[in-house]
């Protein structure tokens, strides 16, 4: 150990991946290190006299080819050599000296030792491939949650005839040892009956077992389709406070399947959902706001893992969800129904379901037809109760007025469609970056039907190449904070001078590059994950690409929600000395490949102009 001079142990020890290494393991390697001053007038004849190193520059800036990739711009903490390393294959490597620097050049054989550590070989392979290095998830806990419903399903659904007797109908439930009946007429789920119905409905009141079992049933139960998650089940479940929910396919409506409570604790490594049962039991603005305000405390407490900040902006979302219809359901209590089919609207982080702790309103109003002076009255009443009571439930009010409490923000279905031609017809710069927003939407109260039409008449207007292409160049307007050598590029002004925005250097870019595949593909949902899952092959982004972009993605939202709930903010903006070493690599990487995504779309849908 003390052989090894302490400069070059400690620099090993602090540089991803050889950070993971104990000491025991680190010491072969350090051993081996020699440490160079690679300057214009040397460069040639170091890199010969260490020929086959594994190169770590820790200090300088250096342009370097070791491959038969592209040129690669370098500077401290980058390693160039690795290629002929794995390949066994002796890459000449031409360097430029761009400013000299300190490079250890470590021993091949020292190397290849050390990535008998799997997480070593895992670091370097991925950086040979440009890719990201996040096995973590992979490896989650809570990925459990975002499962389809389509793998949680065991068994084929136990259903009958709405005709079928009492009798005919506990008897098959018993033969199945099924606790639920799905009952169905053409094929349609039309209602379902359970035990407790059959002990209340039927024994209880001495009903006649001859008697035809919709008599007894419960019509037009609660059901979810098989493409969404054990997640979004369980927050249905919650809040309508039921223990089995049908589950239909997504575009037949047929029966699949069945889940029950019982399913959800089998599947269920952690309770991070009990949130949604407390918001769901209010029964007045005081409760509902009491129970809203336990969500960041609950954060700090239970979100601790990786795959905890996967799902944390989806349960908040479900949160937010439920607060509005509770507040809507307040007003009407008060007020009345409501005169006319309306659809609530959210828009934004809420729409794709990735919230954090610093997200605020962004929501609208649709209306069946425009309002009389009454009826406008009425929602005006109803946006501004909701909007103001969601501020109170910790969601505060937009800066930028994107909320129904906005007269602008409550159009009829006409003179919204209306609106959407125009911003299509004329997509300059400003009209482009103010309707952004408006392009990840999700029903989120009210007449759903209403939202499906409106997305019906947009999604041929979305599709537009002219529109497509003006949102390829605002996509492109916002760098990832790179230099060319690879330094993190820290923007002037900011509290704490090391820090980067992920939301707006990486997250927004990434949610606006999928938005845009999704468009010209036609897909409805607004969910960035649920873009990337269901992009067609022919969308022109390649299912690896599709890959890294999603793990980029879940890799820059653990860092924001850590960031906010250890830190306890609510910004974005991280500080790289926050970071591993091994993150800051990740980071490197993940910036790497957005930085080429946006000029593939740009290429793409802009023919290249950006």
């Amino acid at each position: 150990m003390t052989a090894i001079p302490q400069q070059v142990f400690d620099f090993l020890h602090s540089s991803a991946p050889f950070d993971q290494l104990c000491d025991n393991d680190l010491s072969p390697l350090a051993k081996t290190a020699n440490l160079v001053y690679i300057a214009p007038n040397n460069a040639k004849e170091l890199l010969a006299a260490n020929k086959g190193c594994l190169y770590l520059i820790q200090s300088g800036q250096f342009s370097v080819k070791d491959s038969d990739g592209p040129e690669r711009h370098l500077s401290d903490g980058d390693y160039f050599g690795i290629n002929s390393i794995i390949d066994g294959v002796d890459y000449a490597i031409d360097i430029t000296v761009d400013s000299a620097g300190l490079v250890f050049c470590l021993a091949r054989d020292a190397v290849l030792n050390a990535m008998e550590n799997p997480k070593i070989a895992a670091f370097f392979n991925s950086a040979k491939t440009d890719a990201l290095q996040n096995k973590a998830v992979e490896d989650s806990n809570s990925m459990w949650l975002y499962k389809p419903l389509s793998e949680v399903i065991s068994r084929a659904p136990i259903q009958a005839d709405t005709s079928t007797s009492i009798h005919a109908a506990a008897k098959l439930m018993a033969e199945e040892n099924v606790s639920s009946l799905l009952l169905t007429e053409d094929n349609q789920l039309t209602g379902i009956v359970t035990d407790r119905d059959m002990r209340n409905r039927v024994v209880a009141v001495a009903r006649d077992l001859n008697d035809s079992i919709a008599t007894v049933m419960t019509a037009e139960p609660a059901k979810i389709t098989h493409n969404r998650t054990l997640f979004d089940a369980l927050s249905v479940m919650s809040e309508r406070n039921i223990h089995h929910l049908p589950v239909v396919d997504r575009i037949s409506q047929q029966p699949v399947g069945m889940i029950t409570a019982s399913d959800i604790v089998r599947h269920q490594r952690g309770n991070v959902l009990f949130v949604i049962g407390e918001l769901s039991k209010a029964q007045n603005l005081y409760e509902l706001t009491r129970a809203s305000w336990q969500i960041p405390h609950y954060f700090s407490i239970h979100a601790k893992r990786p795959g905890d900040f996967d799902i944390a902006g989806k349960v908040l979302s479900q949160a937010t969800d439920i607060m509005t219809r509770k507040l809507i359901a307040f007003f009407q209590q008060k007020h009345g129904h409501a005169p006319m089919g309306y659809c609530w609207i959210v828009y934004g982080s809420q729409a794709r379901e990735d919230q954090t702790m610093g997200s605020d309103q962004d929501n609208a109003l649709l209306l069946a037809h425009r309002p009389n002076e009454q009826e406008a009255e009425y929602f005006t009443q109803m946006s501004e109760y909701v909007c103001q009571g969601l501020n109170k439930c910790g969601i505060k009010l937009c800066p930028g007025n994107i909320m129904a409490s906005n007269p602008e923000l409550r159009l009829s279905l006409d003179d919204a469609i209306e609106e959407a031609q125009k911003w299509v017809k004329q997509p300059t710069p400003k009209a482009i970056m103010h309707f952004n927003i408006f392009l990840d939407a999700r029903a989120a109260a009210g007449d759903v039907e209403l939202f499906k039409r409106l997305q019906e008449a947009r999604a041929p207007l979305l599709k537009q190449k002219m529109f497509l292409a003006a949102l390829a160049r605002h996509a492109n307007e916002v760098d990832v904070p790179l230099s060319m050598f690879q330094k993190f590029v820290f923007e002037k002004g900011r509290e704490i001078k090391d820090s980067i925005d992920l939301k707006v250097n990486a997250v927004a870019i990434i949610n606006n590059l999928v938005r845009l595949y999704a468009l010209e593909s036609g897909l409805k949902m607004p969910s960035t994950l649920g873009r990337l899952d269901n992009l067609p092959e022919e969308s022109g982004l390649s299912q690896r690409d599709a890959a890294n972009l999603r793990d980029i993605w879940l890799f820059m939202n653990r860092l924001r929600w850590r960031h906010q709930l250890t830190q306890s903010v609510t910004d974005n903006c991280v500080s790289i000395s926050e970071l591993s070493s091994i993150e800051k690599h990740q980071l490197k990487a993940a910036f790497k490949a957005i930085d080429r995504a946006q000029q593939a779309a740009v290429m793409k849908f802009a023919g290249g102009m950006g």
